[in-house]
C-alpha cells in the first residue's frame, strides 16, 4: 500500500522537491524524482504557453520501489497539482 505524505517541490522548479511517501508502512523520500507531464513552449513573438499534466515518478535509484509504481504514480497525481512551471527553460 502507498500512502502520500508531502512533497516540497516549489516555483521555479516544481520537479526539484523531495517527494515523501509510505510503502507498505515504511517512509521513503525521494529526491528529484518527479517529472512534470506538462510542456512550456512561445511563438516567434515569445509570446509563452504551458500545459499542464500528469506526474511521471521516476524510481530509477529506487528499484525496489518498481513494483509500485503505478500506485506512486496514481497516489502522486492524487495530491499534487499537475502543473508545468517553465522553471527548466
Amino acid at each position: 500500500m502507498v500512502e502520500f505524505v508531502s512533497y516540497d517541490g516549489k516555483w521555479p522548479c516544481l520537479c526539484m522537491g523531495t517527494l515523501t511517501i509510505k510503502v507498505d508502512g515504511k517512509t521513503y523520500r525521494l529526491n528529484h524524482a518527479m517529472e512534470s507531464g506538462g510542456c512550456v513552449w512561445h511563438d516567434s513573438d515569445w509570446n509563452f504557453e504551458v500545459e499542464h499534466g500528469d506526474w511521471e515518478v521516476n524510481l530509477g535509484e529506487y528499484p525496489e520501489l518498481e513494483p509500485y509504481k503505478e500506485e506512486i504514480t496514481r497516489v502522486v497525481n492524487e495530491n499534487v497539482e499537475q502543473v508545468c512551471c517553465g522553471g527548466c527553460i
